[in-house]
């Protein structure tokens, strides 16, 4: 075995029925001076504060061999203070729970350890640049698999360059089912955690293995020998966190089938696989050093994930798994989400990257009208900085090679990202000024013109209305909320911005029991709302907190059922060179008018 770090992990899960693990942390050249271990309250890729460090309980030290205990004192909720006394190797012991089959944190069963570092193992203040070890104890029939060195076998023991690479690096152990492919050459394990899995694994492989391939060509070569793929399969909703060599994903046993849930798993992969190159090593310079004691602002989040959003999907076109129809109903369905929330009206993508911490992962019921998802907009924008790109280049620059050529100036050496920087970038690599763009755009809060943009490329926007049967003689009526069920009643839990409901003064945590006078249960409510036309003033009666009050309402109309993107009937040179070189496919005519105009 290789000379231990100074700094050594060992984790033992010694109660998993419990959910219990046992953690020492071995330090050594500790010495006299007092020493300060410091837990992460957030991790990468993850931007909210969690402060998981309530998992961690009984914190105690001793001298390295010996049984006296040495002076432990906590500072703060994520710190503690240990006194060596001049030894120069010490023990911190401590215990963490950890029953969660997910991205991060810890999961310990009788058939399962999964170990994300970040909220888990303290750091030592001031030593988080040195080599750090972790030994995992489990039974000798278990596969225990990390993308670190491994420096030792018995137990299996791993080695981080230092504590950053540590947080980056989960450690799974168990008895998987574990596929390797080498797509261009390079080994990949997909390592599937958790029973009942309805996916057919060549099927999988195969599938995977050109998402790789795809992702490679798009950015010329694969900065890393080897990677790995955890897939835990539980009850939760679907979800990922990337890391330097690795990825892992949370997601249901059933997200394999039907093909609408397959696609959606595809999409996961090729969205977590591409941050490979965008977000771990094409990243703000803001993310050069955390500070894992609080947030680490940066405006870039919007291209971090709303980017890697865009071009994963592209990549799915690419790859070959799914086709340009598909593909274009993908973007509709996005530019009719994005446009059902008047957030989009008063928050730039710079501002919802920046509040990310309070904002995106705090969703409240006032959030759809006062903040956007940098995911959702930042992948429409960048749509659309694509196309911009291909119409004024006569489709030789894209957004696909304009982030090529910055991963070959800041990716490959990890040079981080300035704030103002992009646009600079952009322009550089394919020749245009982007300046105006991102001031309208990605700055400011100017509503985004789709119509225009996808006509660069011979498209069209066109709405569906909602279905109405024969006999009826008017549109439904339309009040602008969301709701939920409570005891049955419908309970308001959003009231949209420019709604009927909003401007009548509706609030979200209303409960309906009638309109007009009449009972209206949870599942009664959108029929109840079909029977009356745009126009119709109606009383709906509404507990408020406690207390019976109407509120008599005038019913609008309500927005497109969905969006429809296809072909104009005729377009320019440019147009088609735009279209064949963004969907691989020659442009073609509509073969009719459409049927109705966005």
């Amino acid at each position: 075995m290789t000379e231990p770090a100074a700094l050594h992990y060992e984790i033992r899960a010694s109660n998993p029925s419990d959910h219990r693990a046992d953690v020492v942390l071995t330090i050594r050249g500790a010495g006299a001076s007092p020493l300060e271990l410091v837990v992460p309250s957030w991790i990468p890729g993850s931007y909210w504060i969690q402060d998981r460090v309530r998992n961690l309980s009984g914190v105690r030290a001793n001298p390295s061999g010996g049984a006296d205990p040495l002076p432990v004192r906590r500072l703060a909720k994520d710190r503690w203070r240990v006194e060596p006394g001049g030894h120069d190797s010490i023990e911190v012991h401590y215990s963490v729970y950890g029953n969660e089959l997910r991205t991060a944190l810890l999961d310990v069963t009788p058939e399962h350890l999964f170990v994300a570092a970040g909220f888990l193992f303290p750091y030592v203040e001031g030593r988080r640049d040195e080599p750090h070890d972790v030994a995992v104890v489990v039974p000798a029939e278990w596969s225990v698999r990390a993308e670190l060195p491994e420096v030792g076998r018995h137990p299996p023991t791993f080695r981080a360059a230092d504590y950053d690479e540590l947080v980056d690096s989960p450690i799974d152990a168990g008895r998987p089912d574990a596929y390797t492919i080498h797509p261009a050459g390079i080994p990949h394990h997909i390592v599937f955690c958790g029973a009942g899995g309805n996916y057919e694994p060549h099927r999988v492989q195969d599938d995977v293995g050109k998402i790789v391939e795809a992702t490679i060509r798009m950015f010329g070569e694969s900065p890393v020998p080897s990677f790995t793929m955890f897939y835990h399969l539980t009850d939760r909703p679907s979800n990922g966190l990337e890391h330097a060599r690795s990825f892992a994903c949370a997601l249901p046993p059933t997200s394999f089938r039907p093909e609408s849930r397959y696609r959606d798993f595809l999409h996961l992969t090729s969205h977590e696989y591409l941050h490979l190159y965008n977000v771990k090593r094409i990243r703000p310079k803001a993310f050069d050093r955390f500070d894992y004691t609080r947030e680490t602002y940066t405006r870039l989040l919007w291209a971090m994930e709303g980017t890697t959003d865009y071009l994963s999907y592209l990549i799915l076109l690419r790859a070959g798994r799914i086709g340009v129809p598909r593909y274009l109903t993908h973007v509709a369905e996005k530019i009719h989400l994005y446009r059902s929330g008047a957030g989009r009206l008063h928050q730039s993508l710079e501002q919802a990257s920046l509040v990310a911490w309070v904002d995106f992962y705090r969703r409240f019921e006032e959030s759809p009208n006062r903040s956007i998802s940098y995911y959702l907009k930042g992948d429409l924008v960048s749509l659309c900085l694509d196309l911009e790109l291909r119409s004024a280049t006569a489709g030789e620059h894209s957004v696909e090679t304009a982030w090529r050529e910055i991963w070959r100036s800041h990716g490959r050496s990890r040079i981080g990202l300035e704030e103002d920087e992009l646009p600079t970038l952009l322009t550089r690599a394919t020749g245009v000024d982007v300046g105006p763009f991102f001031d309208a755009y990605i700055r400011g809060t100017t509503e985004v013109d789709f119509e225009r943009y996808l006509g660069l490329a011979g498209l069209e926007l066109t709405s569906k209305s909602m279905p109405r049967k024969p006999d009826d003689d008017a549109e439904p009526g339309y009040l602008g909320v969301e709701t939920e069920t409570a005891g049955g009643l419908a309970r308001l839990t959003v009231v949209r911005d420019g709604g009927p409901g909003r401007r009548a003064g509706l609030s979200p945590g209303d409960e309906v029991v009638a309109i007009d006078g009449g009972k209206v249960t949870y599942d009664q409510f959108p029929k109840a709302l079909e029977r009356s036309p745009p126009g119709t003033r109606v009383e709906i009666a509404v507990f408020r907190r406690g207390r019976l009050t109407t509120v008599p309402v005038v019913l609008g109309v309500a927005p497109p059922k969905e969006l429809l993107i296809g072909p104009v009937r005729e377009t320019n040179a440019n147009a088609r060179k735009v279209h064949e070189s963004w969907l691989g496919i020659p442009w073609a005519p509509s073969k009719a008018p459409s049927d109705s105009s966005a």
